[in-house]
C-alpha cells in the first residue's frame, strides 16, 4: 500500500462496501454465525503530510453499558485496538500508517478488530446492532 486510494481500491475489491465518502469507507464484515459488523475506515493525515488509515467499529452505547466491565474485558482480551467514546458510542479503533503498509498489516488488524468488537457487542449489548 502506498496511498489512501490504493487502500480504497483493495478494500472495494475484497470487502462489501456499504458506503463511501471522500476520506471514509464503511464496510460490512460477515461472520459464520450469521452476525455481521460495520467497520469504518477513514483517512487521517498527520502533520499535514503522512497518510494513515483509522479502523473503527462501535460495540455499545456509552450510556447503556458498564464501562468499567467493558474496559476490563478489553484489557484482558484485546490485542488490536483501543477503546474510545466517539459521539454516543463506545468504539474499538486502530490506526496504521499507509506509506509502507503491507497488506497483511491491514487485513490482520481489521479482522481482529472486527471479531473482537462483534464479541464485545454481543457480550455487553446483547445484540447485533452494528
Amino acid at each position: 500500500m502506498a496511498t489512501w486510494n490504493d487502500l480504497v481500491a483493495f478494500v472495494r475489491a475484497e470487502y462489501r462496501v456499504v458506503e463511501q465518502r471522500a476520506d471514509e469507507l464503511t464496510i460490512q464484515i460477515e461472520f459464520d454465525d450469521e452476525r455481521s459488523q460495520h467497520i469504518w475506515l477513514s483517512r487521517e493525515v498527520l502533520d499535514g503530510k503522512e497518510e494513515w488509515v483509522q479502523i473503527v467499529s462501535p460495540c455499545a452505547l456509552a450510556d447503556q453499558v458498564d464501562l468499567r466491565a467493558l474496559l476490563t474485558e478489553i484489557g484482558h482480551t484485546t490485542v488490536v485496538g483501543g477503546a474510545a467514546i466517539m459521539g454516543n458510542h463506545v468504539v474499538l479503533r486502530h490506526s496504521l500508517p499507509l506509506s509502507n503498509l503491507d497488506i497483511n498489516e491491514f487485513i490482520d488488524p481489521l479482522q481482529l478488530l472486527a471479531g473482537t468488537v462483534d464479541t464485545l457487542e454481543e457480550q455487553f449489548s446483547g445484540g447485533d446492532t452494528y
